[in-house]
């Protein structure tokens, strides 16, 4: 399946999308961490505890998967009618889910080159995008 060009979202829209997913990203991780931190006696977690700092990067994974495994749409894409489509299967799989997320934290350490490359690269697609064989689409809904 091949995605028209002119059928992805913008930039702006695009970044906007995250903006508003990583504030609804953010209240979960907040409440996520109470777990822990009861379970820690009430006291507060060591900093650069990687337990914790993993069970954040899986609470993020989870929160990002069940959305896009679930229609393609965070509340943020949703929001700003951007849809994540598989090239390859009729929706989304957790494997895709998987490298999707991975290559996209990866990216954003990157200084977002990853996401910005959509923009220079021949088949308009981010890194993550590509190797996961998913696109976004604009929805006119």
């Amino acid at each position: 399946m091949s995605v028209a060009v002119h059928n992805r979202p913008g930039p702006i829209r695009q970044l906007m999308a995250m903006v508003y997913d990583f504030l609804l990203l953010l209240s979960a991780l907040l409440f996520a961490a109470i777990i822990p931190v009861a379970l820690n006696g009430g006291e507060a977690i060591t900093p650069g505890n990687v337990f914790f700092l993993l069970y954040l990067l899986s609470v993020c994974f989870l929160f990002y998967g069940w959305f896009w495994t679930h229609g393609g749409q965070t509340l943020g894409m949703r929001a700003w009618k951007i849809k994540l489509i598989s090239l390859t299967t009729p929706s989304i799989s957790w494997k895709q889910t998987a490298i999707r997320f991975s290559l996209g934290v990866i990216s954003w350490l990157c200084l977002g080159l990853g996401f910005w490359w959509q923009w220079l690269s021949k088949d308009k697609q981010s890194w993550y995008n590509q190797v996961a064989k998913t696109s976004l689409i604009f929805v006119k809904e």
